[in-house]
């Protein structure tokens, strides 16, 4: 009979309604495998449990992700054909590209997932999400990290674990980069989503660059920013606590205020030489492409001094942030991960 792990981190998967309250349960998670067991979707499969952390994914921080980390590299890999990882939805982004790029050399599938409502509440999909992770764990040998998330047209949708976006607020709905998710599961199999900015099976088993548990790290010293109208930069104050680094995120057309006519106020250029005579590199993500036809305002970003990470989700670009200051403490490395290629598929490329 195939093992395969369940990694318990809580989450509304892991909870129960009381009171109009929903919070974290013990006996929750466990119930999941005994629901799953008595299901019509139940496989023919033997279950070990683990629960390093037992919280809503919201009250998560980079320590819980090093306790997660170390929970599983003290478990025999080879001793399983996949490991699932159940988790709450809010952070569920965050949490599964941290995943993949702490274990980007896995040779077994690690899926997340998750559920919209309590598994006691009729309109929950945490039941199908963690059968279907089990399908997919089960369909055969397909190293990586992968989120599975049931859409709204009740389709078991697979995410690469660094393109994983953050669930609409109003839909609960998940998606990945372009709209082009990793494939779906369907009558327990994986049917691939088959488009050039999809890495295939082969590319999944090749060796990539790793950076060893003894380093790895993720800094909370990371100040992510979103742009909005009158976005005030004075607010940020670098005179008594400064952040490693900036991520400042840019509207869809990849753009942020270049305006020069209100002194620091509402400019991002100006903002960027401040972080500079701090001491303190800016970010600006998410980017298509730079060698392309760009806005005057983009251009004058990159003029300013703004390090564009391209074609990579906010989400993963800024776990890969908190990593890169989290592991390292050159400005060499730091670049090296930043700039270099990808962990594992997080730069989706141009097409």
């Amino acid at each position: 009979m195939q093992k395969v792990l369940v990694v318990f981190t809580g989450g509304t998967i892991g909870s129960k309604k009381n009171d109009r309250t929903i919070n974290v349960d013990q006996a929750a998670a466990y119930h999941l495998i005994e629901t799953y067991h008595n299901s019509v979707d139940s496989r023919n499969v033997q279950f070990d449990t683990i629960q390093p952390l037992n919280t809503l994914s919201e009250n998560i921080a980079p320590g819980d992700w090093m306790t997660l980390i170390n929970s599983l590299r003290t478990m025999d890999f080879d001793s399983y054909q996949g490991i699932v990882v159940t988790h709450g939805s809010d952070t569920l982004a965050f949490t599964a590209a941290c995943l993949s790029y702490a274990f980007n050399g896995t040779s077994i599938p690690i899926v997340l997932t998750a559920s919209n409502y309590p598994l006691d509440d009729e309109r929950s999909n945490g039941l199908r999400n963690f059968a279907g992770a089990v399908d997919l764990i089960l369909d055969g040998p397909l190293p990586g990290v992968f989120v599975v998330f049931e859409n709204n047209r009740g389709e078991a949708v697979v995410h690469l674990g660094t393109r994983l976006i953050q669930a609409d607020p109003f839909t609960d709905q998940f998606d990945s980069p372009y709209g082009l998710h990793f494939g779906r599961m369907v009558d327990h199999k994986l049917r691939i989503n088959r488009h050039p900015i999809n890495p295939d099976i082969e590319q999944l088993a090749q060796k990539r660059p790793t950076i060893p548990f003894e380093r790895l790290g993720f800094s909370s010293g990371v100040v992510c920013i979103k742009p909005f109208p009158g976005l005030n930069y004075q607010y940020y104050d670098f005179t008594r606590n400064k952040p490693q680094a900036v991520l400042h995120g840019v509207y869809h057309s990849g753009t942020a205020s270049a305006r020069d006519n209100d002194a620091q106020l509402y400019s991002l250029t100006r903002f960027i030489g401040y972080c500079k005579d701090h001491g303190v590199p800016l970010y600006i993500s998410p980017l298509k492409n730079v060698a392309g036809d760009l806005y005057s305002s983009s251009v004058q970003l990159l003029q300013a001094g703004a390090i564009a990470l391209e074609n990579i989700s906010t989400e993963a670009a800024l776990v890969k942030l908190m990593l890169a200051y989290g592991s390292f403490d050159s400005e060499r490395e730091i670049k090296a991960l930043m700039q270099g290629g990808s962990l594992f598929f997080e730069h989706t490329g141009t097409w």
